[in-house]
């Protein structure tokens, strides 16, 4: 198995909030949340990666929900990109928490390894995503499509 992600929509209260499934995976630990957010975060996010430009030092970070069990939040989302060198490889963090308690508890983090250009392709896909044409997002280091039919998690 190799890293991707692939986040897949449900229709909800759209245009303005949406429920999403984001699967993902680095080809050894995978993981996946259903959550819930506003559509122009996809908006805001997929500007962002599109434009992301890799220089050392610079990231990018998506947080959704909170872990502290006074903040009574379903989830937690983290996603960080962040620029590792100066020949423009990076890695996306991913952390993923339903805050359930045991034995319902799911809290998964890995990392990815990207180029610059994968981040920018996610981020070009994203926004392509954002109009709601389409109820699947899957992107890969090397591709992404965008489709209407569902698939097994990756």
């Amino acid at each position: 198995m190799s890293p991707s992600i692939q986040i897949t929509r449900y229709p909800y209260e759209e245009p303005y909030h949406l429920n999403l499934r984001l699967a993902a995976t680095n080809g050894r630990v995978c993981g996946n949340l259903e959550y819930y957010c506003n559509a122009s975060d996809l908006t805001s996010l997929s500007q962002k990666l599109a434009a992301f430009s890799g220089h050392q030092g610079d990231e990018i970070v998506y947080q959704l929900g909170s872990e502290k069990t006074e903040d009574r939040f379903a989830f937690f989302l983290s996603l960080k990109f962040r620029a590792l060198t100066k020949r423009g490889k990076c890695v996306v963090v991913i952390r993923l928490n339903n805050n359930q308690a045991v034995p319902e508890r799911e809290v998964t983090e890995f990392c990815i390894e990207a180029e610059v250009p994968a981040i920018n392709r996610l981020g070009n896909l994203l926004a392509e995503f954002g109009r709601l044409e389409h109820r699947v997002l899957k992107w890969t280091l090397q591709d992404g499509e965008l489709g209407n039919e569902d698939s097994e998690p990756t």
